[in-house]
């Protein structure tokens, strides 16, 4: 019998936020250690609900060390870097020998003391198990894969779908390869290569566009003989460390190293040619509302998502100036996920369900985004925030917004909650009495991932620029680690000369 460490270390990190991310945070979204790990994450549509699958049906003896994921944000304190990998490291010295690792990472994690999270665990994975031992990283798409990932890494899986709607399906390959290494059926090692970009790959947008060429190609590439893995990654520009941007990690037979650098050098190429091409146009604030009042009685909602205050990405989740433009502009029958501010719930909490507030609403973080919007509300729901994910993104997995208020601003009824959070799953609105199938327009904080579950019940999906941390215009950011020159940051010419590899 097979013995397999399997873990879960998630975290991308936005280096401009100003909260840090610490244990706390952690807690709010999950961190389990050891066993429990089985049973809370089998049946879940997630990198370890194939692990666990797949532990069963290979006969694998499956050593769980811990599951730990928090919402984006600044950077990953010192010591809960610490406790993070001190579980994995101390996991493996528990159960020697260890035949597999099965790691579920993000990809873009730094902390006070990495700027490559993921590539360090890595590092010392290696340093303790030899050579030998397969090792295999599935990765978040928006990862920012380092040399050093590769380096230490057997396979870099990295999610094919944007919403990620097959992080199991990843899981699953990610453990059938570890299994064919440790019983001798092939070899691997990994390259990986980078353009001179920040950005590109429209974003990771899956469902047109450059990103969908670059994975059918990977898909074409991998059925070559001894290329496994074909791993394109969009990368997370708003993480300021050297390698931050596009990537692609090839997995493969150590004998096709000269194929492995052809099929990467097809692929940085065509990331550099349509690095600027993409499928989304953020609307500002006016052009947003108007499209709010073009609606007809009777129509499927308007979804708005507020993608530069997406929590997914490190937004604060407490910017006011969409929900603001929605009161002013009269937005009737509408409903919104959501804006943080635990002193709102708590004064909603006191007064009770039916009652009047008056709240000095959001804006709290950093009023640079949006001030706190003074207003006067109607609570007409009060819950503890716990839902379980409908999916398809995250099918399964309990989550908690915190202690929640709806608050009834006018014709928006806001959901004020404690947690950050990205708006993914119908169940936001559904579990606090919401349904938003019945809404003339539903606004949710999220970039992309919430379209899985929002789109099929729309009439049409705007993006809308709130001016918040998210922006996809990088210039308005500061950069001091980035490799340079770097496009967009640069201008760079077409013929730039792109990654040896």
């Amino acid at each position: 019998m097979k013995r397999v460490l399997l873990a879960q270390i998630m975290h991308e990190t936005n280096t401009f936020s100003i909260l840090p991310t610490n244990e706390e945070a952690y807690r709010r979204r999950y961190l389990v250690r050891g066993a429990p790990i089985l049973t809370q994450f089998k049946d879940t549509a997630t990198e370890l609900g194939g692990f666990i699958d797949a532990a069963s049906e290979y006969g694998w003896e499956p050593l769980p060390a811990i599951a730990a994921n928090a919402t984006p944000s600044g950077k990953v304190t010192g010591p809960t870097w610490e406790m993070l990998k001190g579980a994995v490291l101390d996991a493996l010295r528990e159960n020697a020998p260890i035949d597999g690792v099965c790691l579920a990472m993000h990809g873009a994690m730094v902390t006070e003391t990495e700027d490559d999270a993921e590539g360090a665990l890595l590092a010392e994975l290696r340093a303790a198990l030899g050579p030998d031992v397969p090792i295999a990283l599935t990765l978040d798409l928006h990862a920012n894969v380092s040399d050093r990932m590769a380096e230490n890494a057997d396979f870099i899986i990295a999610y094919h779908t944007y919403p990620h709607i097959d992080q199991y399906e990843r899981g699953r390959d990610a453990a059938r390869l570890v299994d064919d290494v440790m019983h001798g059926r092939i070899r691997s090692t990994c390259t990986v290569a980078r353009p001179p970009a920040l950005d590109g790959c429209n974003h990771g947008r899956t469902q047109s566009g450059p990103m969908a060429e670059l994975e059918a190609m990977a898909r074409r590439f991998e059925q070559e003989d001894g290329i496994h893995v074909v791993s394109v990654q969009c990368g997370f520009g708003w993480s300021d460390v050297a390698f931050t941007g596009p990537a692609v990690a090839v997995s493969h037979d150590p004998a096709k190293a000269e194929r492995a650098r052809a099929i990467l050098q097809d692929m940085i190429a065509y990331i550099w040619k349509t690095r600027a091409d993409t499928t989304v146009r953020y609307l500002p604030l006016d052009e947003a509302m108007a499209e709010a009042k073009a609606g007809k009685p009777g129509d499927k909602p308007l979804v708005i998502a507020d993608s530069t205050d997406n929590p997914g990405g490190g937004g604060y989740a407490d910017t006011t100036n969409l929900l603001r433009a929605m009161i002013e502009a009269g937005i009737d029958n509408a409903a919104f996920c959501s804006i943080v501010d635990p002193e709102a719930v708590a004064k909603g909490r006191a007064a009770g369900i039916g009652a009047t507030i008056t709240v000095d609403l959001g804006g709290h973080t950093d009023p640079h985004f949006g001030p706190p919007i003074a207003c006067e509300g109607v609570v007409r729901h009060l819950s503890g925030g716990d839902f379980v994910h409908d999916g398809p993104m995250w099918a399964g997995v309990a989550i908690s917004m915190g202690p929640t208020m709806v608050l009834g601003i006018g014709g928006i009824d806001v959901i004020v909650c404690t947690n950050r959070m990205q708006t993914t799953d119908l169940q936001a609105f559904l579990s606090q009495g919401i349904d938003p199938r019945t809404r003339n327009v539903v606004a949710v904080k999220s970039s992309h991932h919430f379209r899985a579950a929002f789109e099929p019940i729309s009439r049409k999906v705007i993006v809308a620029d709130s001016g918040s941390l998210c922006s996809p215009v990088y210039t308005r950011f500061t950069y001091e680690k980035i490799r340079r020159p770097v496009w967009p940051l640069d201008d760079l010419p077409e013929d730039t000369p792109l990654a040896r590899v």
